[in-house]
């Protein structure tokens, strides 16, 4: 079924993402606070629609907002503001 997404497929995203926004709240790089806030507060935003979504049955929605929550974490990585270096959970270089 790779034209549906599944409800295991949702959670296997959402434990991926927990596990990144855990991480990257203990390791803001120096002098990065602010971003990282702001980041943070987008990354709780598009977690909490996600949890809208999933909770409506509306597993696409839920899916693209958990996308949309890490994609946030891989920027703040990629830009240094997370210093992070776990590959399988962020795009680092």
């Amino acid at each position: 079924m790779k034209d549906r997404i599944t409800k295991e497929k949702l959670d296997k995203y959402k434990s991926m993402t927990a596990k990144a926004i855990e991480i990257a709240k203990n390791c803001i790089a120096k002098g990065k606070r602010k971003e990282a806030k702001e980041i943070i507060d987008m990354v709780e935003n598009y977690l909490s629609d996600s949890e809208y979504f999933e909770k409506a049955g509306d597993f696409v929605n839920a899916f693209a907002a958990i996308n949309y929550c890490h994609g946030w974490l891989d920027a703040g990585a990629r830009l240094g503001i997370f210093d992070v270096k776990d590959s399988r959970l962020f795009t680092v270089k």
